[in-house]
């Protein structure tokens, strides 16, 4: 396994993405446009809280560049690219249709992708792990305004950073690795995501729900999350022998030619 930061192939056999958030003013779908518009793949996997039905209930924001996203996917879908939807807890509605499939996008609860390597990885959003959504949703709904806060009072500090020379900065994500109870819970998460990929008989787990994008072995599995299109603009990438890596979009975009349009 290889992590990168730069974008070397323009044909994926398979790329996931997730925790997109469209229709949260935080999403950074101009970023994902570009990231769509950069490849092609045989196969994408949006792996949950795609549309943030949460938001667009309480604060609704739903720019041109967020249709845009969704025409691109299902632009993609139309011309050969089989996409997989496994819907999170903020588009949790969508998973009433799992099963179904709406011309080449698949809706599924949970899957199995199996790598050119012959690795099987589990792939699910990762919502059921996590004790917080499970046992207090009220918590989980506060715990969402306040990371819209968060996100908020970011782009202040990154507006005054630009002003001074200084490259982006994330105050959420410092939150998340400095906090002793954050760091916890994403500890006890990740260990609960392997052991369920344990169960299920696989060589690791493709999951989102955290925003923290990793890329590592816990207790002999992968734990490969692919991050998020709020803060870190990431995605999980296969290569046709199977190679995976993390693409780090805002650090790789200036290295790729990206094209002005994209097959509709």
């Amino acid at each position: 396994m290889n992590q990168s930061s730069s974008v070397a192939r323009r044909h994926f056999r398979t790329v996931w993405i997730s925790d997109v958030h469209l229709g949260f003013r935080g999403c950074s779908a101009e970023y994902l446009l570009e990231f769509l518009r950069s490849f092609e793949c045989d196969t994408l996997y949006l792996v949950g809280d795609i549309i943030d039905l949460w938001q667009l209930k309480k604060r609704p924001s739903w720019p041109q560049a967020h249709n845009d996203v969704l025409r691109t996917i299902l632009g993609k879908a139309k011309h050969g690219t089989r996409v997989v939807y496994v819907p999170g807890n903020h588009d949790d509605p969508a998973r009433d249709y799992a099963g179904l499939a709406f011309g080449n996008v698949h809706i599924e609860r949970e899957t199995i992708h199996t790598l050119a390597t012959g690795e099987r990885l589990l792939v699910l959003h990762g919502d059921e792990f996590d004790t917080v959504v499970q046992c207090s949703p009220w918590a989980a709904h506060f715990g969402a305004l306040l990371y819209a806060w968060l996100i908020e009072l970011n782009h202040v500090v990154n507006w005054c950073r630009r002003r001074l020379g200084f490259p982006y900065w994330s105050l959420a994500a410092f939150l998340k690795h400095k906090v002793k109870n954050a760091v916890q819970y994403i500890g006890n998460y990740e260990a609960a995501v392997v052991h369920a990929a344990r169960q299920r008989g696989v060589d690791g787990v493709v999951c989102g729900h955290i925003h923290r994008a990793e890329f590592t072995e816990l207790r002999g599995l992968k734990y490969l999350n692919c991050g998020d299109w709020v803060e870190s603009c990431t995605a999980l990438t296969e290569a046709k022998d199977g190679t995976l890596d993390l693409v780090y979009w805002l650090q790789a975009r200036e290295r790729v030619d990206v094209p002005l349009a994209v097959a509709a």
